[in-house]
């Protein structure tokens, strides 16, 4: 039996989402804390505690589809092959998370919390991309591979809530003036992350390698030169496929734009609506609320119409609440209380959904490349779409800042000229709404769903039966092309996408190369 066909159970599902807990809960307490405790506990600038930050996200940036090229080639070493490319680096991962716990001791040098949360970002680099890979690793099932995205995505809103759940208790004991108690909420999280990590080692599985070997050539090692130069350009050969273009422009876009609305909507609130921040505090507190049961409601409506449908439905959510937002700023009702809350219910709705969504749809993804190159490469996959998320959120922060700046904010002011406030509002609608337009857009010319995917999967298993390219039907032809963007007769590794192994001797000329997009 097929590594991909195996019978999921519960105890997989669970055991699978559970390492989300690292996930949704780790960089939670560090977005929320680091700073904080770098500048009040550890003698450090602002610009100090900033720059840690910045160089360790340059450093993950780049980290981050390296690792993903090691995992798609660890399978050809011993360790890979006895245990397995992927699920060793969650085993390895298990004891090195201790380097979490290091990351909160007080009175260090800038140094020690530089090169602590550098490797921080290594280990977060090292498990999260493989993770990332399982789901299309243990199934090719649609609904089971959302499924899991589902548990996945549900296990990450636990962690965000065990985020700042315990740092509150731990500050009731020891007072948020104590370097104690981030200590002690640092230990008890590396706990939590270590076990974390090994559940979801014993439960998942991989594709066994033999199953994605289809050309000789697979298994041969490269000399250094060749492997660097495999790196770069199977990483901008995932450009060359359709849907995932489609995909990471949807993804890069609505993701940014939310980081948009994050760095501007306390400041909204606060200027623009005149209301204070205990108020923007408990409106942002309703996404992470809803976050858990609506990712079930996407799940469900993911299989139910599909991930494109289900995009739309929380994209004009999205919409129609900053839209009421910017509608509360110009008319300034009497019942603008109620309708904050109305609206950021909405908004959490939304949320949920768009960040839900496209890490379900990554797991088909690996599909569609396949039938295009005959190869398995998940691992280059999340590290692309970990880069540029990385790349996009710090030119995203740092032009919000650039914006702020240039229309005369004063942070420390508690109140706003009026061209201050209309930079804030302009930010919100024009670059939230802006972004998410262009989601849209893409969302109604992607073609990836159940019955395409199906479709898709069908065809790869009759070619992998010595089926001939000949035989295919024109409806499959058709599908092909839309989920691809290449002539049915150029897929299956008849074009030059992704590296070419010298000892294949391919040849441009070999085939009519016609790349629809």
């Amino acid at each position: 039996m097929k590594s991909a066909n195996r019978k999921l159970t519960m105890k997989n599902f669970i055991g699978y989402g559970t390492m989300d807990l690292f996930g949704g809960g780790a960089f939670a307490i560090i977005g929320a804390w680091m700073l904080y405790f770098y500048i009040t506990f550890c003698g450090l600038t602002p610009v100090e505690a900033g720059s840690i930050i910045a160089i360790a996200r340059i450093v993950d940036a780049i980290a981050s589809p390296l690792m993903g090229h090691i995992t798609d080639n660890f399978g050809r070493t011993k360790l890979g092959k006895k245990f397995g490319r992927r699920r060793f680096f969650l085993l390895l991962g298990a004891p090195l998370m201790v380097i979490y716990s290091l990351l909160w001791i007080s009175d260090m040098s800038y140094w020690y919390y530089l090169v602590v949360y550098i490797l921080l970002e290594f280990l977060a680099a090292m498990v999260l991309i493989p993770f990332e890979t399982l789901g299309a690793e243990m199934t090719d099932d649609f609904d089971e591979r959302t499924k899991l995205s589902t548990i996945r995505l549900i296990y990450s809103g636990l962690g965000t809530f065990l985020a700042t759940f315990i740092p509150g208790r731990l500050f009731e004991i020891f007072g948020k003036d104590s370097p104690q108690a981030f200590l002690y909420n640092g230990i008890i999280f590396t706990f939590i992350f270590m076990a974390s990590l090994l559940i979801t080692h014993r439960t998942t599985w991989e594709r066994n390698i033999e199953e994605d070997i289809t050309k000789p050539s697979a298994t041969e090692k490269l000399p250094l030169i060749e492997t660097t130069k495999k790196f770069i350009i199977d990483l901008s050969s995932t450009l060359r496929i359709k849907s995932f273009r489609q995909h990471l422009t949807m993804y890069i876009c609505s993701f940014t734009a939310m980081d948009i609305l994050n760095a501007v909507f306390v400041y909204f609130i606060v200027f623009s609506l005149n209301k204070d921040a205990v108020l923007a505090s408990d409106l942002l507190s309703i996404g992470s609320l809803l976050q858990m049961v609506c990712t079930l409601l996407f799940g469900w409506l993911v299989i139910k119409i599909g991930p494109a449908p289900s995009l739309k439905i929380s994209y004009f959510a999205i919409m129609t609440s900053i839209s009421g937002y910017i509608f509360l700023y110009f008319t300034q009702p009497t019942y603008m209380i109620i309708a904050l809350y109305i609206l950021s219910t909405l908004l959490g709705i939304g949320k949920s959904g768009l960040y839900y969504i496209p890490w379900n749809i990554y797991t088909f993804i690996p599909d569609v490349d396949e039938m295009v190159t005959q190869r398995r490469r998940e691992g280059i996959f999340a590290g692309i779409m970990t880069f540029t998320r990385k790349s996009t959120t710090a030119i995203a922060t740092f032009l919000v800042g650039v914006i702020l700046q240039e229309t005369g904010f004063n942070a420390n002011a508690t109140t706003q000229s009026t061209t201050a406030v209309n930079g804030i509002t302009s930010i919100l609608f024009f670059g939230t709404i802006g972004l998410i337009v262009i989601s849209l857009i893409v969302a109604f010319r992607f073609k990836l769903s159940k019955k395409t995917h199906s479709i898709m999967l069908a065809e790869i298993n009759r070619l992998k039966a010595n089926g001939t390219m000949e035989q295919a039907d024109e409806q499959t032809r058709m599908t092909l092309k839309a989920l691809t963007g290449w002539e049915y007769e150029n897929l299956w590794g008849n074009n030059n996408v992704g590296y070419q192994h010298p000892s294949t001797n391919f040849r441009k000329s070999d085939f009519n190369q016609k790349d629809v997009n």
